[in-house]
Formats: structure tokens, sequence, C-alpha cells
């Protein structure tokens, strides 16, 4: 499995129509993206966040489902929305071993 990892601190302008919006193109890579296992946008609860409060979690099946989700119109169209909100961003990307 290939775990995506973004973390982001918000300027004041994240409102929680920001956050709505954000959450329907979750909704819209979960269903248009093959080989999504996973993705959600929550608010991060780590007391050593250092400011990125927020993250979005992606897992897919593969590193080819990855890029393919890098490149789909509604992952293209989340990031040129979010870029003017977004003061910080740190980026986690890695193969993790799935446990049965």
């Amino acid at each position: 499995m290939f775990l995506h990892v973004v973390m982001m601190q918000f300027n004041r302008d994240a409102d929680a129509q920001f956050h709505q919006r954000v959450q329907h193109y979750c909704a819209r890579i979960k269903s248009e993206c093959d080989g999504v296992a996973g993705y959600d946008f929550q608010p991060n609860l780590a007391s050593r966040s250092d400011g990125l409060d927020h993250a979005v979690i992606g897992a897919f099946a593969d590193s080819a489902a990855h890029d393919r989700y890098q490149v789909s119109s509604a992952h293209q169209e989340m990031k040129a929305y979010m870029a003017s909100f977004i003061e910080r961003l740190v980026v986690c990307d890695s193969e993790i071993q799935t446990f049965s």
C-alpha cells in the first residue's frame, strides 16, 4: 500500500466554507480515482503539530494508483483551490506494509 500524507498550516481565510469545499473534493477523489483505498481531510490532533493543523491522508493500492491520482482533474482542482489558503505544507509519501 502507498501512503500519502500532506500536513498543512492555513491562513485565516480558511473558514467553514473552505473546509466544506475541501471535503467535497475528497469525496470526488474517492469516487473518481481508481486505486484509492482511503482519502480524508482531518484536523491534526498531535500536540507537537508545529502549526500544521490539518492533513490530507490518502492510502492507495500502490504507487501507480498514487501517480494517477496526482494528475486527476479532482486532485488538480483541489490543489488549485487550496493554494491561496496554505501558509505551509509538508508532504510524506511512503510504501507501507499492510497486515492481515
